[in-house]
């Protein structure tokens, strides 16, 4: 189970300060905008919004540089950024910066001097109770009904007034709404402030929805934080129930959200180019388990959002909706960023770090992150027009600081941003990674990390111009060169481009499946006696992606080409746990002369199931009973070795819980004087169960902090953990799980517990 500070990574927005609320003259935003065509993708055809108060920044830190370095930095001023409405003063324009209007009127006279529509995105970011699991952006407006009354009438309809001003109607408005708020309320509901907010950030959030929906050249977009936040299925799942909850209470329900954005003011990168399958073995264990990603498999924001949109799909969102990744500081350029597979390393920890090109030591580092480099630049479809990712967009300003750290002096600010601060995953301790010898507030330029920022860009802004739109030319022919039953190796000639092709996109079935710095590429992983479909793509230094080639079909050989030798016999056969149902298996990975393709796991002599790893858990058993199991390895070929030596594996008897559950407690980390712990709750009766409530009480003085998977609530001594709303139904024999985190002092000797069922 993820640790809880991973699944809040957070971004980092301006800062908040009290001004006076705008005075605007109300205008109908149905009436304004009813000639407007609503477009499914408003960034195609269009350029984006040039922000004069971030270009003022970009220039003025370009001529103090001054020399190479400076005219690299103004390259920047030519790239388009969000303007953030976080705090009501920003609606009038307070703080020498520029007030919503008249950004508005800029964006006007830039559309009407280019001849060509713009894009105008706003940050709607001013919720009741802002940003309740942390400290660096905390809002203006308290969790409480009368600060959502604030919300509304203060903040909410006098921006809406604004945007629906008919003189605005030929602008597309791209509406980033509330970063941070709803992944909260998936997340952190341990946390009091949080579980305060939520019902706030809900009816705010839908409020602002069925103010803006009705204005038809207004494209709202709700954050959905990054793949280090929700990546998990144990958090995607849930996150996209709670996001179809909130659009099914606005006045046009799903049709009032257009898509959604990922990685706002982080710096999780949109490829790992070297590591594309998190379920690779390395030293018998898959990739995932690293401790930079622990079973998160959404190493990066492609995925992440791809996954996403399925998954918002099948709760009811429209196939339209659009996905965008904030690229502004993701790029992971310079000298450290990897530029080959590193394929020696023999553990997974060593694997992923010597092949990342996230160089953050700990994923939960997100406060001015040292080493982070600018990303790809603004632009539509990065990924062809079919993607559901419709735009890479620079929300959060390169150079403006994420917020900083208590001091003896300065008592607010976020321990996150201290340069000099550890943070946990529950057993290491890393660095915050924050940018040292500086302390600079949310929101206010940051010289220092914004030179960073230009000299690790990737691409970088040396070769491109900073306003490259130039694709390069589309790939010709792509070839199969050569399959096995496992795997299709692909040719394809060289494209050219104005300032040099970067790279090449692979798709397969229409999904990017990996990319290549040559002209060709090897897919592996796949099914024997199957028919794939791939295309490539070209993509240059600015980030411009050319059209995709024409497709190739590949068909995988059918895995019987006279190979008869059977794989070793797996060794290490070992019971990793039971409950009353079932029994936990692992064992070490068996060599082939083509490749393991997988293993058959046999009960008392008949085969029950199959893992394409090395590991398995068998369940649906009989509570005090003995089994005994093998394990034989097959490869593609069909040959199958000889079974693994025999283990016995008793099940637990079941007695401990109430009616119908029993709930098994196991510590995962313990550092002394905190911990994390997992509870796995099973279902012991024939039939499903509804609902389940787990409770015990410490011997010591332990204190749970926060939890996940579970309402988790201690007084005293006594605790108790009833189900979230998306893990109360259990299946006969089945099991569910959740966790939390503690403190103590003294002792940590485990709790007994009962289980109630509903």
């Amino acid at each position: 189970m993820p640790h809880p500070v991973l699944r809040r990574l957070r971004t980092a927005a301006a800062a908040a300060a009290l001004g006076a609320a705008a005075l605007v003259p109300v205008v109908s935003a149905q009436s304004a905008q009813a000639a407007t065509t609503h477009l499914t993708n408003p960034f195609v055809g269009a350029t984006g919004y040039l922000n004069p108060d971030f270009t003022s920044e970009v220039n003025a830190q370009a001529a103090a540089d001054g020399g190479t370095l400076g005219a690299t930095e103004a390259k920047v001023a030519g790239n388009s950024t969000a303007v953030w409405m976080d705090h009501i003063g920003a609606i009038a324009g307070d703080g020498g910066r520029l007030g919503l209007s008249a950004h508005l009127d800029a964006a006007l006279a830039q559309s009407t001097s280019s001849g060509t529509p713009v894009v105008f995105q706003v940050v709607v970011y001013d919720l009741p109770g802002r940003d309740c699991a942390a400290l660096a952006s905390n809002g203006e407006i308290p969790a409480t009904a009368a600060g959502l009354s604030t919300y509304e009438s203060q903040y909410i309809d006098p921006l809406a007034a604004i945007l629906a001003n008919p003189k605005y109607a030929s602008l597309r408005i791209a509406a980033i709404i509330e970063p941070d708020s709803l992944p909260n309320a998936v997340t952190n509901q341990s946390k009091t402030a949080c579980a305060t907010a939520t019902p706030f950030y809900e009816s705010g959030i839908e409020y602002a929805l069925n103010k803006l929906h009705p204005i038809s050249n207004v494209y709202d977009y709700l954050d959905i934080g990054h793949s280090g936040w929700l990546g998990w299925s144990s958090n995607m799942a849930p996150a996209a129930q709670e996001y179809a909850k909130v659009a099914k209470a606005t006045n046009a329900g799903f049709a009032s959200i257009d898509g959604f954005i990922s990685d706002t003011a982080n710096t999780t990168p949109v490829n790992e180019p070297f590591l594309t399958n998190p379920d690779l073995q390395v030293g018998g264990q898959p990739l995932k388990s690293a401790n930079f990603y622990q079973y998160n498999p959404d190493f990066d924001e492609y995925n992440y959002d791809t996954q996403m949109y399925s998954t918002m799909v099948s709760n009811g969102f429209p196939s339209t909706i659009g996905m965008l990744i904030d690229t502004s500081r993701n790029g992971w350029g310079g000298s450290a960023r990897p530029t080959s597979l590193n394929s020696t390393p023999t553990n997974v920890n060593s694997y992923v770090s010597a092949n990342k090109v996230d160089q953050r030591p700990f994923r939960g580092d997100w406060c001015n992150v040292n080493g982070a480099g600018i990303g790809a630049r603004p632009q539509a479809t990065p990924f062809g027009s079919t993607n559901p990712i419709i735009a890479y967009v620079w929300v959060k300003p390169p150079g403006e600081s994420d917020g900083d750290y208590p001091t003896a002096t300065h008592p607010h600010g976020d321990p996150h941003c201290d340069p000099n601060g550890t943070q946990t995953d529950g057993t290491n301790s890393y660095p915050t990674d924050a940018i040292p010898g500086y302390d600079v507030p949310a929101g206010q330029w940051f010289g220092a990390q914004f030179q960073q920022l230009v000299q690790n860009a990737y691409p970088s802004f040396g070769s491109t111009g900073g306003g490259d739109t130039t694709p390069p030319s589309t790939p010709a022919g792509l070839t199969v060169t050569g399959t096995t039953s496992s795997s299709a190796s692909l040719s394809w000639t060289a494209s050219t481009d104005n300032v040099g092709v970067t790279g090449y996109n692979v798709y397969r079935n229409g999904t990017k499946v990996g990319t290549s710095t040559t002209t060709s590429y090897t897919d592996t992983g796949l099914t024997a006696a199957t028919a794939y479909q791939y295309t490539v793509a070209a993509y240059d230094a600015a980030g411009n992606v050319s059209t995709a080639s024409s497709a190739v079909t590949a068909t995988t050989a059918s895995g019987n080409s006279g190979d008869t030798t059977p794989p070793s016999t797996p060794a290490g056969l070992t019971v990793t746990g039971t409950t009353s149902s079932s029994a936990s298996l692992s064992w070490t990975a068996s060599t082939d002369n083509v490749g393991v393709t997988g293993y058959n796991i046999y009960r008392n002599g008949t085969k029950v199931g199959t893992s394409s790893t090395t590991s398995y858990t068998d369940t649906g058993l009989t509570a005090a009973t003995a089994y005994q199991y093998t394990v034989a390895a097959y490869d593609a070929a069909g040959n199958v070795s000889t079974a693994s030596s025999a283990v016995t594996a008793t099940t637990a008897s079941g007695s401990t819980g109430g009616a119908g559950c029993t709930a098994t407690y196991t510590v995962s980390n313990d550092w002394g004087s905190g911990f994390t712990a997992n509870v796995t709750v099973t279902n012991t009766g024939s039939t499903a169960i509804n609902s389940w409530k787990v409770a015990w009480s410490w011997g010591g003085n332990q204190q749970v902090t926060n939890g996940w998977n579970a309402t988790v609530a201690q007084t005293g001594s006594s605790v108790s953990a009833v189900n979230a709303a998306y893990n109360g139904t259990v299946a006969a024999a089945g099991n569910t799980s959740f966790g939390f985190q503690g403190t103590y002092s003294g002792s940590n000797a485990a709790p007994t517990l009962t289980c109630t069922a509903g």
